[in-house]
């Protein structure tokens, strides 16, 4: 299997500025387009171990990030991304430029892939068992579900958890992981193995940086898995680690805000939000420190065997 690291950096550059890089992450392939140098090496730096087609291969998703054309470049150094030829966000800060392609690929997915309820969450497995993490910004949810990989669960996804519609399974999607302001050293303190990109300022969300998946995570991404929990997360500094039971209506609500196709499946999105929640045990979960939150876990994984 040719990987991105296989490549190397001028094949990959090369392919960057020519065909496109036609990248797989999950069930999806993406053809990536961009003269931008720096492009190149940050996806050398957090998607080495993912998996590289050729170029006659089909693509879900065609996407193209560029620098303004003319003196506009020299004046004022920005980002543009174009998907099928077609700009859906402003243009960014030229130094935003790794979080933009992230944010963008996120954008791709929810916005397309309705053969599955796709819902904004965390998820990850252990021992064949996932937990799903809904939740806001803000919450903990990116940092918790870093911690979570960094101590062997699989990574499959920190944004977006894809349902399947036919059988309530979970197709993996690992991509980086994203953490913000505090949460990046909060991370680079407790999991000093985890390889973190660069943070970058003055974001749209503040300072951004990402966690490049587990070799694992990534070679197991066609392994779909079962779910087990679904856990609300919330961090409080000081608090207690604490899972308290949600009833089943109201998880099936919260769900459902944060699904990003709920409404647009229809009868399908609701049938498969019922199946996932008839399928699992649910839980808020309020934690203020890392260790108890993994004491927490394991736990659960504990009155399963």
């Amino acid at each position: 299997m040719l990987t991105v690291a296989a490549l190397g950096q001028p094949e990959l550059s090369a392919r960057l500025r020519g065909p496109g890089l036609r990248l797989r992450t999950g069930p999806f392939i993406s053809c990536i387009r961009s003269s931008v140098p720096a492009l190149g090496v940050a996806l050398a730096r957090m998607y080495g171990d993912y998996p590289v087609l050729e170029d006659d291969v089909p693509a879900d998703f065609d996407v193209l990030l560029r620098r303004p054309r003319g003196l506009r470049r020299l004046v004022k150094p920005q980002v543009f991304f174009h998907y099928d030829g077609m700009e859906p966000f402003q243009p960014l800060p030229l130094a935003q430029l790794y979080p933009m392609f992230e944010w963008a690929m996120n954008w791709c997915v929810s916005s397309h892939a309705h053969s599955w309820l796709v819902i904004h969450a965390a998820v990850v497995e252990k021992e064949g068992a996932a937990v799903i993490l809904p939740a806001p910004p803000g919450s903990g949810k990116s940092t918790l579900c870093a911690a979570l990989v960094a101590r062997g669960w699989r990574l499959l996804s920190d944004e977006l958890t894809l349902v399947r519609l036919s059988d309530g399974r979970i197709d993996p999607v690992p991509r980086p992981v994203s953490l913000k302001n505090a949460s990046i050293d909060v991370i680079r303190a407790w999991a000093p193995q985890a390889q973190l990109s660069p943070p970058v300022a003055d974001t749209m969300k503040g300072t951004v940086a990402h966690m490049r998946p587990p070799q694992a995570s990534v070679v197991r991404a066609d392994e779909p898995a079962s779910p087990a929990w679904i856990v609300f997360p919330q961090w409080h500094a000081g608090a207690p680690a604490e899972l308290v039971p949600v009833p089943q209506a109201r998880a099936h609500l919260r769900l459902a805000e944060n699904a990003f196709n709920y409404s647009l499946l229809g009868a399908a999105g609701f049938a498969t939000a019922a199946r996932l929640i008839d399928a699992t045990r649910t839980f808020d979960f309020s934690y203020g420190a890392l260790d108890d939150a993994m004491a927490v876990f394991e736990r659960l994984l504990a009155e399963r065997r």
